[in-house]
């Protein structure tokens, strides 16, 4: 007997077959309907949010719902442009011809989303799927069951049964959900589960994206202005208590203004949570009891030079910096996805390359400086995903640019024109007619070797 999951699996395959999802109106009028209900729905969102880790409302309205309704919007102004099919120039091989790329949808998708920004990342890679003309099964965590609970209700409300639907489940479920043949997979979350995922899926010979995370550096030049670095850091690191894939990650500031930026950067916490930062409305809890046990884990036997306090029933870490642990410390193993901020100092250039290339190409780059041969030297000779020049996080709040990783942190990027291009197939077409057939072509080859070579500087 077939399991609920092949069931739904095999209504999917029947959607798409239809050819209803592939048109560019019907489309359009899922995405709006699926705008009206978010925005209907959208205290109930933040309500779930704070139910889950006490996201604070501001965060849960820009991070996660206006940042959805926003690329919706995007999304629907532009679609139809973007569907058209692309004209290219022709080449002598095929003149003469018309030439052009013609989008199409992969099929049926699987999109498994995190636990940190449950409905963001859950919607925005979903929004871009639609768009280009694929049916759509949405895994969100488990580990955030109000948001998860009332993602089911809008796309159950929005969407027809077939073209849209959310599966809710724990690891067994993705497990089952992955032996299954997709044509297309998306997911975000931890490198170790992407591998997962990379590996399941090229057994199935599936494209994928992975959106994985990594230790994004922040470097802090004696050019700064000190005081907005630490504000944006600062914001930037504690932003959903630093459980975001984009945070600084740990600091490498030049030994001149270290102390300068320490004090900054506890005036900062200061300022925007007051002195009893556990009682602030502002800040979110960590999400899990079991991603709360690693963070204090991590803090033992740590030179914390400030912060470092908890409270395991409220799942509270303080906002926490340490000074210079071991490059091999858990600290360090791996991205932090916390409010725990590692402070290091440079003085060469050399010092900095031992840092960063240690760690592979982190997720995100951020450079504080007012010096241009400096911001050009780190990102001209580093790999990684995005960043900022004195700023962090921002660069995703741009749906005209990419935002994706590289190498261990990830692969693909997506919002806006980007997510459609990324669930489009590109297919390259070429029409000729039946006049001008050149013989040259077919064989017996009569053109000369020479001659032959030449023609490649034509084609």
């Amino acid at each position: 007997m077939p399991s609920p999951i092949s069931e739904l699996y095999t209504q999917q395959r029947s959607f798409f077959s239809s050819g209803k999802s592939k048109d560019i109106g019907y489309r359009k009028k899922a995405l709006k309907k699926l705008k009206r209900v978010i925005t209907q729905k959208e205290d109930a969102i933040c309500d779930a949010l704070y139910a889950d880790f006490k996201k604070p409302k501001f965060e849960g309205l820009v991070s996660e719902t206006q940042f959805v309704l926003s690329e919706l919007q995007y999304i629907l102004n532009n679609v139809s442009f973007w569907a058209r099919p692309k004209r290219v120039s022709g080449s002598l091989s095929s003149f003469p011809s018309k030439d052009w790329i013609q989008y199409e949808p992969f099929g049926t998708l699987l999109v498994i989303s995190p636990w940190n920004y449950p409905f963001m990342l859950a919607i925005s890679p979903l929004v871009g799927a639609v768009a280009a003309g694929n049916t759509v099964v949405l895994k969100p965590s488990e580990l955030s069951p109000a948001t998860s609970k009332i993602l089911l209700e809008i796309i159950a409300e929005a969407f027809e049964p077939g073209h849209v639907t959310v599966v809710e489940g724990d690891a067994e479920v993705s497990q089952e959900l992955l032996s299954l043949k997709w044509d297309y997979i998306f997911f975000t979350g931890s490198t170790r589960v992407g591998k997962i995922v990379y590996k399941s899926a090229a057994e199935q010979l599936t494209p994928v994206t992975l959106e994985l995370g990594g230790k994004n550096p922040c470097i802090v030049d004696d050019s700064a202005s000190i005081s907005v670095t630490a504000r944006r850091i600062t914001w930037g690191k504690l932003l959903n208590a630093g459980q975001t894939c984009l945070a600084p990650d740990y600091v490498l500031v030049h030994h001149s203004v270290k102390e300068e930026l320490i004090t900054a950067i506890k005036k900062s916490v200061q300022r925007f949570y007051g002195e009893d930062v556990q009682s602030s409305p502002h800040l979110a809890r960590i999400a899990t009891k079991k991603q709360y046990d690693r963070l204090k884990k991590m803090l033992t036997d740590e030179n914390v030079i400030w912060g470092g306090e908890y409270d395991d029933k409220d799942r509270y870490i303080a906002p926490t910096l340490v000074d210079s642990p071991a490059l091999d410390s858990e600290l360090m193993e791996d991205e932090i996805f916390g409010p725990v901020l590692p402070i290091y100092t440079y003085t060469t250039l050399q010092d900095l390359e031992g840092f960063i290339k240690r760690y592979g190409k982190p997720l995100a780059l951020y450079v504080f400086s007012k010096r241009k041969k400096f911001q050009d030297h780190l990102l001209g000779n580093y790999a990684f995903g995005g960043g900022g020049i004195n700023d962090c996080v921002i660069h995703i709040a741009n749906k005209r640019m990419p935002f994706g990783g590289v190498g261990n942190s990830g692969f693909g990027g997506y919002h806006g024109e980007h997510s459609f291009y990324l669930f489009s197939h590109k297919k390259a077409i070429v029409k000729k007619p039946f006049l001008l057939d050149l013989p040259m072509r077919y064989p017996p080859y009569k053109l000369s070797d020479r001659i032959t070579k030449r023609i490649k500087h034509l084609l």
